[in-house]
């Protein structure tokens, strides 16, 4: 199976808390006025990775965490699955993940949902320019929310949201 990517950027501390392989796919819809990465719309500004290639790279760094960005991963949520889901299985490592979907309609949607189980954090909701705020940590606009959906919140994150029983 592979998935559309622009990049792998290995031990970025940009990309959520601590050092993070982040995987940047091609490929978003949303097409969120300002964003920082419009050329991910496009996914043919991508090319395609065997999930077991991207889990070489993964495995390859002990120290670091996963990161999915993009573009927006949920438009190859089945992919995404199958990568999480062998990362989980696999390594101990969290996994972090982008979207311009709300966690409300991931969760309306069963395919969408398909994804959540995997996913540690999931950083929701469009990017909004006139909420442009500099000052949040991991997230461009105030209205979209970093959602624990494992574990408990990092309280030194602000605007974290604890959700529990997602399976």
């Amino acid at each position: 199976m592979d998935i559309w990517i622009m990049d792998i950027l290995e031990q970025t501390m940009a990309d959520g808390p601590g050092f993070r392989t982040a995987i940047y796919c091609a490929g978003c819809l949303h097409h969120c006025p300002g964003c920082h990465n419009p050329q991910s719309w496009d996914r043919n500004n991508g090319h395609p990775v065997s999930v077991d290639d991207l889990m070489e790279v993964i495995k390859s760094d002990d120290l670091s965490n996963v990161s999915f960005s993009g573009g927006d991963p949920f438009y190859q949520v089945e992919a995404f699955t199958e990568l999480a889901r062998r990362i989980k299985e696999e390594t101990g490592k969290t996994i972090w993940c982008w979207t311009g979907f709300t966690y409300e309609e991931i969760l309306a949607d069963g395919k969408l949902s398909m994804l959540l189980p995997y996913l540690d954090v999931l950083v929701d909701g469009p990017f909004i320019q006139s909420l442009r705020d500099t000052s949040l940590l991991f997230r461009g606009s105030s209205n979209q929310n970093i959602i624990y959906l494992k574990g408990k919140p990092d309280d030194t994150i602000p605007g974290t949201v604890p959700i529990v029983g997602i399976h």
